[in-house]
């Protein structure tokens, strides 16, 4: 595969504005989904900054261009959704639950974007699963009882099928079960409000609904620059120059290498 040396130029205007424009993933209040597992620490601080009790409570991280920034927070922090259980995705057969489990979950985290696993989705198209939102699931938690994953270990040998086909449904967070702990709600204190947004209850309304934190920042979405010829492709964890985190690419004056 070569590489090509691009420049970025913030001057650009034009170019950075239709290159980035909405190119988060806009869903419907309800659908279906995939559903992973992954470990957050008790009282960890998340990407939302919400408090650190919320993790006493069912949280998950959402696939990073459904949740509405490439960092820190975005429009799905502090949201609430009914996540049900169908059946499993990788076993053959597929696993399907005598009783589908379901459980009312806030989102915290946002699970970033990269070019394979279950929270790769983008407006191009979706995950392996066919699904365009991933729910990561804080799992175990003393929140969640360690059976709400059902198995069938006599039959397939083991009990983590890892990936479910779900369906979700966006909630009030007076569902969510953390909502009568005022421990749990909010942002932390620590940290101002261009570091940390996670609204009780957002209902969608520029009034209790977290802005993009990439987008108000310039930031571009994980691992992407623009071309010169307008388009968007994968880059290497390698910038000639400074301005570079991990994470992202900064939408500023500096040589990135893009793959062509």
């Amino acid at each position: 595969m070569a590489f090509t040396a691009v420049y970025l130029f913030v001057l650009a205007i034009g170019l950075v504005s239709s290159t980035f424009a909405s190119p988060w993933i806009q869903y419907p209040s309800d659908g279906l989904a995939t559903m992973t597992h992954y470990d957050l620490p008790k009282d960890y601080i998340a990407a939302c900054a919400c408090t650190g009790d919320s993790t006493h409570y069912p949280t998950a991280a959402l696939s990073q261009m459904a949740f509405g920034s490439s960092t820190a927070y975005g429009p799905a922090c502090g949201r609430c959704f009914n996540l049900t259980l169908l059946n499993t995705f990788l076993s053959v057969p597929p696993f399907y639950p005598p009783t589908p489990k379901s459980i009312v979950v806030k989102v915290t985290d946002l699970c970033p974007l990269s070019t394979s696993g279950w929270c790769n989705a983008t407006q191009e198209g979706p995950n392996a699963a066919g699904n365009y939102l991933n729910f990561d699931l804080a799992f175990p938690s003393d929140a969640i009882p360690d059976d709400f994953f059902p198995s069938n270990a006599s039959y397939y040998g083991y009990t983590d099928f890892g990936v479910w086909n779900i369906s979700y449904q966006s909630v009030n967070c007076t569902q969510w079960s953390g909502w009568n702990d005022a421990s749990a709600l909010g942002s932390v204190t620590n940290l101002g409000p261009e570091s940390a947004c996670c609204p009780s209850d957002p209902s969608g309304s520029s009034n209790d609904t977290c802005p993009s934190y990439s987008d108000h920042n310039g930031i571009a979405y994980k691992n992407r620059c623009i071309t010169s010829n307008n388009s968007i492709v994968m880059v290497t964890p390698v910038v000639i120059g400074a301005f570079f985190d991990v994470h992202y690419v900064a939408v500023i004056p500096t040589v990135v290498l893009c793959f062509v």
